[in-house]
């Protein structure tokens, strides 16, 4: 990467030392005492320092060395100081807590916790230390004299960012009309190669800033783009180019990721894209090793016809190495250019001064074609308000040169910043690139590193959150959004740093921050400087404490794996200032005693059951992230003494008992997201201890059953409170929340199991989520407003009692509005008859449209779910719409938002809103419908727009209904209700005839699901199938009338890649007029077809001439099917021999003829059969499976797999094998069956087939996975020998009566997880190769005649016992 010379970050390091040393509570608990006079000459010298920085930083950018030699030695100096400051003012907070008591809640463990608890020895270890400090900085002032620094003023900062919103320059939208050409172009470039056979690779050149990534998205994001690709993906590269990491990565960042995670990352990649046109984006390419880039190629190579790698890299070399047709990006035109810096350096709701407007040209000439500098540049201007102050930017000799291209720039935009923001953003390197950050545990981790000043008025938590919004108004972070956990309401802000922000931070920090990447060499030049280190979830707890070894001074540790082992070196490291663990065991391995200093700890998802007791004298401590950890049950008891703790998580701890006793002595506590108010008692805190707290954010209340009315009243009236949640354990009468009336700062209320009938005052809500409420009869009391004017999201799930949506009283006319309603979720409401109803009020509008006012003008999502009394929707206002054909059209909408709608199990729903004859209720934007289990709705809506289509248990009447979607339907499921079969003359087109010659182009539907639906097929079925020519997806069930397997359906549906048919009971398969005499010399159909499933077809005899391009084959239940591949020419004869002796099974095996019906299916690898009870007893497999199960097929008696492909086999071998499976050892006796099992299968398994696989079983290499139940004729198992080593990782074997020996290799078992043998009586013992691994598997179900075998290392007592263990074990071995 490129290397950029930036102002250290030492200003802050030296303000902040000042600041320690004039703490209040040095003085207050006389921890310095003896010490004054040292300590006074160091604040005194301290601000001389502070005064020629600025001059010093600026020699040192000037490349004079003295000056960054003198810059190192501070630094160093600054960071031991502040350490010994910081011990003083544990020392401080440790007598306070004594004052307070708690040496004696600690009792004789405080020797133990404090060993220099003693004032003397204290002051023996400070003092020489303070000196040394001392000594350091009298040097370094001497040293300032002799270079010469001078004072300079630090440049005056406006402080108006700390009362404006920032708002983010996003050039994405100037980008999509000035790249227009680009997009255009490349777009044009991968759609060419439709055709193409080979992986095709097209690269967007261009150096850093251009928005080489902003144009990919551009091109991803293109609907053509979309629709012709089968599979989208991108994944950004940056430095390293691990070619396991990036395929682990495009694996992850697909929808159709499998999930067979124990395999190889480049294995899962090639499984991914095999068959699929794909796009892959690898966004900022750096690698210049072709043998990497080689070596990826391979496995996405393949991927169907036509697919692409689209990367964008700022190195044409790079480009040139992935054989890439190029696209360079040219530099963005000026006037784009200037669109960009004046929409940042100019508020919208300001006058630009002309005098500032005619210089902005000027800047533009600067930004030499780049949208991220004319942004970066942007930013800066927008605090400089005078024409001198842009007349100094404009005028910068280094903003721009030949070489660096725009690097300067943005080095200007960091230099632009306040000391204390420099070291804020610098800090931000210790995160790795693209690396997606929590900002509140960012601005958490400024705090614990001392980053950010105290201001008096307002909290460090609202500095932070100033800094970070300037930092991005200023295009420092990017792609800050709100997030959700997937499982819970608890939800967070995220952001990112662009690339080349991240250089300068990198720049800046030097090896300060170090973020260890998947390349763990890294570690090896971890030296003394590392101050803050990033680890990621591959690191191993070895090289985690090698690492804190190498580096004595780590004060940021942010370990993203799972720890279990010993942490040897953690437990001493008493530097530490932030530390993120996630602890894989019960029991907590940290020592707090040499935790002082810690300000931040993050132990999420840990697995421990108790926080010990001593994690009480953790006074620093600020912040504790305990949240989803689900075993912990307690903490600490004297967690009152932590006096710095401002944030504490512990949502997600569901077995959490109670909390600590007298929280609310925590008084700087604004954090506490899950409070459980379960017990009450001495040792535990009741809901009163919040009432002085000034909690903010998102708390939830826990087991609150015996909480009090004015105690749930003081929690909504916490005016910094946004998120309250209440859950109580089980719903018990309660009018806790009858006259609740919260703050109007509170915006989400959520509550669980509440036992009472109504809810005071929720009028200025934005979200409202109800639960399992089952006594709440109405939301709304009489007297109160009824117009909700900041709702956004409404859920109310299991209101067993709710029946209306007000109270009842004389004031009927009042009705209820949401004006912004988005979101409506009602479920399990068995009571509610119907929606709110409200006046609708009509405005005129430009045009001929009005605008109509009804309660749900807004409403986007709408679930109605188990609510068997609600028979209608609201009334809808009566409109007259333009009609296509002339004239106008009378319709009513109630939803003129509404996108998606979803209802389900309503019994008596049968309206869609009152409407007379002749007129349509309209919704103008649904683009999903779902209806499920509506048995009174026969008819629907009209819905241009709508895409998705689902109907389940529905009339049959409703099939007409569908016609009206086809235009613009992609998606359509259609199970109807199961009625008797539909004559030939019943049989109707879902595309009424009248309309089909109005279809000038193909269905957009790609998928297609249909039950009930005789109506498709049978003789008298009129559908124009060539009309789905886009399918992609056909799942058909239930069908009476498909009797023969319907190939002219087939022959049109040329796009289609899954089908699935399922409980057509009178599929029999056998066509109804062959096109050619030989079923096998049929025609193939359904050339792109990839996944066949057919689950209970019990008359179905034949397969259809399956194509080619099948990979993965499921059938299940189909008692009279005698082939899945078509018929077996000498099947017949095979079985009947098969009675006399089965000597002749090998034979006949090796003697069946290599015809074209013996290689179905190339490229499957996955079959599974199930339930077919008259397959035929020879199975014959094609060589490219990878897995095979067989469950209750009795017929089967042989497997066997054809390797000889296409080809004609050799007349001088009776069977051919690949190299990966040589010829195994001929047997001793030809009595037994021999099975031939495909070379490269990975999982077997074969349940209730008692009889096959008779005698002896070799088991292809590549195996990992084997399952054996119910069988009674096989009698070993073996692994033939191969240039690839076996190694097992699942093995099961039951109720095999005649099996007697296993595999005796040790490798076959070195990966061994589960092992289940049980009801193999003839294994009298397991291999001893394999009892010595018995210890190692993490799961294993034995029978105890085999636990009794397992091996246990014998140790002597003495070293004379050897010999005769050596000898012990010699015998062991003969025998």
């Amino acid at each position: 990467m490129a290397e950029l010379v930036v102002t250290m970050a030492i200003g802050p390091l030296v303000s902040m030392l000042k600041d320690k040393a004039s703490s209040y509570l040095l003085d207050q608990y006389k921890v310095m005492e003896g010490m004054e006079e040292q300590h006074k000459i160091l604040k005194r010298k301290l601000p001389v320092i502070l005064d020629v920085i600025t001059d010093v930083e600026e020699q040192a950018m000037a490349q004079r060395e003295g000056a960054k030699a003198w810059l190192q030695e501070l630094r160093t100096v600054a960071y031991g100081a502040n350490e010994v400051f910081d011990e003083f003012k544990y020392e401080a907070l440790r007598r306070e807590a004594k004052k307070n008591g708690h040496y004696r809640k600690l009792g004789f463990d405080v020797i133990k916790l404090f060993p220099t608890h003693n004032r003397v020895a204290f002051h023996y270890i400070m003092s020489r230390k303070l000196c040394l400090i001392l000594q350091s900085v009298e040097v370094l002032i001497a040293e300032m004299q002799v270079f010469g620094f001078k004072y300079q003023p630090l440049p005056s900062v406006s402080r108006e960012w700390r009362q404006t919103d920032y708002v983010i320059n996003d050039p994405k939208e100037i980008a999509s009309k000035s790249r227009e050409k680009d997009k255009v172009e490349v777009v044009g470039t991968l759609l060419r190669q439709a055709n193409n056979a080979d992986l095709a690779v097209v690269a967007i050149v261009g150096m850093g800033g251009l928005g080489k990534t902003t144009l990919a998205q551009l091109i991803y994001n293109e609907p053509g783009i979309q629709k012709h690709f089968q599979l989208l993906l991108w994944v950004c590269v940056s430095d390293t180019f691990d070619v396991n990491s990036i395929a682990k990565s495009i694996v992850e960042a697909s929808p159709k990721k499998n999930d067979d995670t124990n395999k190889p990352p480049l294995e899962r990649l090639q499984k991914l894209v095999s068959g699929q046109r794909y796009l892959l984006v690898l966004d900022d390419v750096w690698n210049r090793e072709v043998h990497k880039w080689e070596r990826l190629k391979g496995h996405l190579q393949h991927g169907g016809v036509g697919s692409v790698v689209l990367t964008t890299t700022r190195d044409k070399g790079v480009a040139e190495i992935m054989g890439a047709d190029n696209h360079i990006l040219r530099p963005l035109d000026d006037r784009f250019l200037k669109e960009i810096i004046e929409a940042g350096a100019f508020s919208s709701a300001e006058k630009k001064p002309v005098e500032l407007v005619k210089m902005v040209d000027q800047i533009v000439d600067r930004c030499r074609g780049s949208p991220l500098a004319a942004c970066a540049l942007g930013s800066v201007l927008r605090t400089k308000t005078t024409v001198k102050e842009w007349k100094a930017i404009a005028s910068r000799s280094s903003i721009c040169t030949e070489e660096t291209g725009i690097l300067p720039i943005l080095k200007l935009s960091y230099n632009d910043l306040p000391s204390h923001m420099k070291q804020c953003f610098a800090f931000c390197a210790v995160f790795p690139k693209d690396y997606k950050i929590d900002v509140a545990k960012l601005i958490q981790l400024w705090i614990a590193n001392g980053f950010i000043p105290e201001h008096k008025e307002d909290s460090l938590e609202t500095i932070g959150q100033l800094i970070f919004d300037e930092l991005a108004s200023r295009s420092f972070f990017l792609d800050i959004e709100k997030s959700k956990e997937d499982w819970e309401y608890y939800s967070r802000n995220t952001c990112k740093i662009h690339d080349l922000m991240h250089d300068i931070a990198m720049s800046v920090m030097e090896k300060e921050c170090v973020a260890v990447t998947m390349e763990l060499s890294e570690i090896e030049w971890l030296g003394d400087t590392a101050r803050h280190l990033f680890l990621p979830r591959e690191v191993t707890v070895g090289i985690l404490s090698d690492s804190l070894e190498k580096s004595p001074a780590i004060q940021t540790l942010l370990c993203n794996n799972v720890v279990s082992g010993s942490l040897k070196h953690l437990s001493k490291y008493s530097s530490l200032h932030a530390l993120k663990l996630c602890i894989g065991a019960e029991s907590f391995p940290l020592k707090p005693k040499y935790l002082h200093h810690v300000r931040y700890l993050d132990l999420s998802y840990s697995d421990i059951k108790a926080l010990p007791e001593d994690t009480s004298i953790l006074y620093n401590l600020q912040t504790l992230d305990l949240s989803n950890c689900c075993y912990l049950e307690l903490l600490p008891r004297q967690m009152k003494y932590m006096t710095s703790l401002r944030h504490l998580y512990t949502h997600g701890c569901r077995k959490l008992k109670s909390m600590p006793p007298e929280l609310g002595k925590l008084t700087k506590l604004q954090t506490l997201t899950c409070f459980v108010a379960a017990a009450i008692g001495r040792d535990c805190s009741d809901v009163g201890e919040l009432q002085h707290l000034n909690l903010r954010g998102q708390l939830e209340l826990s087991q609150v059953d015996n909480v009090k009315e004015a105690e749930v009243a003081n929690l909504g009236k916490k005016k910094d409170l946004r998120k309250l949640t209440l859950r109580w354990t089980s719903v018990c009468d309660s009018k806790v929340l009858d006259n609740f009336e919260p703050h109007d700062m509170l915006q989400v209320l959520i509550i669980y199991s509440y036992g009472g009938k109504c809810i005071g005052m929720l009028q200025n809500m934005v979200e409202i989520h109800l639960f399992h409420c089952a006594r709440l009869q109405f939301l709304f009391r009489c007297g109160t407003s009824f117009t909700f004017p900041k709702l956004k999201v409404l859920t109310i799930e299991h209101l067993l009692d709710f029946e209306r949506w007000c109270e009842i009283n004389d004031r009927q006319g009042e009705q209820i509005t949401f004006p912004l309603l988005e979101k409506l979720f009602i479920r399990h409401c068995g009571k509610l008859i119907a929606l709110p109803e409200a006046p609708l009020l009509e405005e005129p509008c430009s045009g001929s449209n009005r605008w109509v006012c009804t309660p749900f003008s807004l409403l986007e999502n709408l679930f109605i779910m188990y609510c068997g009394k609600m028979t209608t929707l609201p009334e809808a206002p009566l409109l007259q719409e333009p009609y296509s054909g002339g004239g106008y059209r009378v319709v009513r909408t109630a939803f003129p938002a509404l996108k998606v709608l979803e209802l389900e199990d309503l019994e008596s729903f049968q309206k869609w809103g009152a409407a007379a004859e002749g007129e349509q209720i309209l919704f103008p934007q649904l683009e999903k419908l779902s209806v499920r289990k509506c048995p009174k709705m026969i008819d629907l809506p009209e819905a241009p727009k709508l895409s998705v289509l689902e109907i389940v248990d529905g009339k049959q009447e409703i099939f007409h209904c569908v016609d009206r979607y086809l235009s613009s339907l992609t998606n359509l499921t259609l199970r109807l209700e199961h009625a008797e079969t539909t004559s030939e003359a019943e049989c109707t087109s879902i595309v009424p005839v009248y309309s089909k010659e109005k279809w000038n182009q193909k269905s957009p539907l790609t998928v297609m699901e249909l039950g009930c639906c005789n109506s498709f097929f049978g003789p008298g079925a009129l559908e124009p199938w060539d009309y789905f020519v886009h399918l992609e997806k056909l799942e058909i069930g239930r069908c009476d009338v498909l009797v023969h397997w319907p190939e002219k359906v087939f022959q049109s549906l040329e796009s289609l890649r899954t089908l699935v048919i399922t409980k057509c009971e009178n599929l029999t398969g056998y066509a109804q007029a062959p096109l050619e005499p030989l079923a096998s010399e049929r025609r193939q159909h359904l050339r792109g077809l990839e996944s066949l499933y057919l689950r209970d077809c019990p008359s179905l005899v034949e397969m259809f001439n399956v194509p080619a391009s099948l990979k993965k084959m499921d059938i299940g239940g189909c008692i009279k099917l005698e082939s899945i591949f078509g018929k077996q020419q000498g099947m017949s004869e095979l079985v009947q021999g098969s009675s006399c002796s089965e000597a002749i099974m090998p034979a006949a095996v090796s003697e069946l003829p290599s015809s074209p019906r013996n290689h179905f299916c190339p490229c499957l690898e996955y079959l599974r059969l199930f339930g077919c009870g008259s397959l035929q007893a020879v199975l014959s497999l094609p060589p490219s499976l990878k897995t095979l199960e067989i469950d209750g097929c009795n017929s089967i008696q042989v497997l066997s797999c054809q390797l000889g492909g296409f080809q004609k086999p050799e007349a001088t071998t009776s069977r051919s094998r690949s190299p990966i499976m040589p010829e195994p050892r001929a047997a001793t006796a030809p009595t037994a069956r021999e099975h031939l099992l495909p070379p490269h299968l990975e999982s077997l398994a074969i349940l209730d087939c008692a009889g096959m696989l008779g005698g002896t079983l070799r088991l292809p290499a590549p195996l990992k996975g084997l399952r054996i139940i119910g069988n009674s004729g096989l009698t070993s198992l073996e692994y033939l020998s191969g240039e690839h080593s076996p190694s097992l990782e699942f093995l099961h074997l039951e109720r095999c009566s005649t099996l007697a020996s296993l595999p005796n290799e040790p490798q076959v078992y070195s990966s061994l997880w589960f092992l289940e043998i049980r009801g193999c009586p003839a294994i009298k013992k397991l291999p001893r190769c394999l009892q010595q691994q018995l210890g190692s598997i993490k799961e294993k179900r034995l029978d105890a005649c085999y636990k009794a075998t397992e091996f246990k290392p014998l140790k002597p007592k003495t070293w004379k016992g050897i010999p005769r263990l050596v000898r012990e074990r010699r015998q062991a071995c003969r025998s």
